[in-house]
């Protein structure tokens, strides 16, 4: 008996727990009702315009939640009849798609589904179809599946459930029904891709530790969804990436070396998103540890947010880096960056760097990577957090007929260092460089008289 090709088997989280008789894999255009009961559902709206569905209409319960449907039944019955009965000429008409704001569980999203009989998403099924549009790379599909079928197991245990309530499967309940089959495979085909990823999360450590051994410094990017990650890496070393205006266009660890740094490099990966599930986020946790495991992380926040907005996701994010670091994040491991100021008044920045010197964070830098404001001293922060001041240093010529020329000592040095400044003098040639510890004891090693330190933080050598 030859196994079944799961990977062409539509998913259960898709559709809310309900296969549909034609899988779509393209939403553009859908028209949706959104249905929420507390909150700003505004990121919610977002996420439903990066995948380009239409939100007819927000409709808003309060009260306390129905454990069964999240929402009250009267009024389920009552949109869904009007879904049913509504004229072209009706707002709702064409409307195939019901949005939950909301982390649903299983009982819930199959019981909506049921009762509105139309398709039903709440916030993880959502974010499972974006990830899915969006995940190219090999790796980034793998988690987006593992993701995927975690949500799908719990859906499909909740329908076999359903169907074995009170029932004998044939003589002495010895039988099995098709959904019990299903869960079987899926559990199989979990498993499989878990090793995989485990494979996957080998071969980033391995790569890892061959950066530290080369002597490279990491720099990681993080902060939530759009908020800029992509751009700043864009403009810190001149790679390019996809960059677009939209929720989780990364999925992937994107790595890159630093413009005119040798030994430094930029990590960029997928963002944060307010309350996604554990488990959900756990598929992306080799991703996410790839970024986090650095020698400096960057934590963009953006600064054309709302002043509450904004200190709401610093906290978020720092608690959440802090969950996933084996050890406290150092003052100086850390350093918070403003993106969008072109986005934002003047004033607006200024509050913005008040309320964040409450929480002890005097040095925020602002950038724009459209208009490259604060991109250069950024690079400079970053280099001299990583390797110290820069180094201001001659290099005298050397009567010896065996010595080495200026040209190659200056070439050895820009493999090592990131030179900020260069002159011809009578001496020979004097630079100003940032350059690791390690690598200018080697060079003075290497050297000798030949090479001597003028200003090294206005300390003598």
């Amino acid at each position: 008996m030859t196994e079944p090709d799961w990977d062409n088997v539509p998913l259960v989280a898709g559709s809310g727990g309900v296969l549909t008789e034609e899988l779509r894999t393209s939403h553009s255009g859908r028209k949706a009702l959104m249905l929420t009961r507390q909150g700003n559902p505004s990121e919610f709206l977002s996420l439903a315009k990066t995948m380009d569905i239409d939100v007819v209409e927000i409709i808003s319960q309060k009260g306390r939640s129905n454990p069964r449907f999240h929402f009250g039944r009267g009024r389920l019955e009552a949109i869904r009849d009007e879904l049913r009965m509504a004229p072209e000429s009706h707002p709702w008409f064409g409307i195939d798609l019901i949005l939950v704001n909301a982390n649903l569980s299983p009982r819930q999203l199959v019981n909506l589904t049921d009762l509105l009989q139309c398709e039903t998403w709440d916030r993880v099924r959502l974010l499972l179809e974006l990830f899915t549009q969006h995940a190219s790379s090999v790796e980034a599909r793998n988690q987006v599946r593992i993701a995927r079928l975690n949500a799908d197991r719990n859906i499909l245990r909740e329908l076999v459930n359903r169907e074995t309530t009170g029932e004998r499967l044939g003589f002495g309940a010895g039988g099995r029904t098709g959904w019990n089959i299903a869960l079987s495979a899926l559990s199989r085909e979990l498993q499989t891709l878990k090793n995989r990823q485990k494979r996957y999360g080998k071969a980033i450590k391995e790569r890892q530790r061959q950066r530290k051994a080369s002597g490279a410094k990491t720099v990681g990017l993080a902060g939530y969804t759009n908020a800029g990650k992509s751009s700043l890496f864009a403009a810190l070393c001149g790679k390019p990436v996809l960059v677009e205006d939209r929720y989780f266009s990364t999925l992937e660890t994107t790595v890159g070396r630093m413009q005119f740094s040798p030994r430094i490099l930029l990590v960029d990966t997928i963002g944060f998103i307010d309350e996604i599930p554990s488990d959900l986020l756990d598929a992306f946790s080799a991703t996410l540890q790839e970024s986090i495991d650095c020698d400096l992380l960057l934590l963009l926040l953006d600064a054309s947010d709302s002043i509450p907005e904004l200190i709401r996701k610093f906290e978020t994010s720092r608690r959440e880096l802090f969950d996933r670091t084996n050890h406290d994040l150092e003052p100086y491991d850390l350093q918070v960056v403003l993106t969008k100021s072109d986005s934002c008044s003047e004033e607006h920045l200024k509050e913005v760097r008040s309320a964040l010197q409450l929480f002890s964070v005097e040095d925020a830098v602002v950038t724009s990577s459209s208009s490259s404001k604060g991109i250069e001293e950024l690079r400079s922060g970053i280099l001299t957090r990583l390797h110290g001041p820069p180094i201001e240093m001659q290099i005298t010529h050397s009567s010896l007929a065996n010595a080495r020329p200026l040209a190659a000592i200056e070439s050895q040095i820009r493999r090592m260092a990131m030179v900020r400044e260069r002159e011809v003098n009578d001496q020979g040639l004097r630079m100003i460089a940032w350059i690791d510890p390690i690598d200018w004891f080697r060079l003075q090693e290497s050297l000798g008289s030949r090479v001597s330190v003028i200003i090294k933080n206005s300390q003598s050598e």
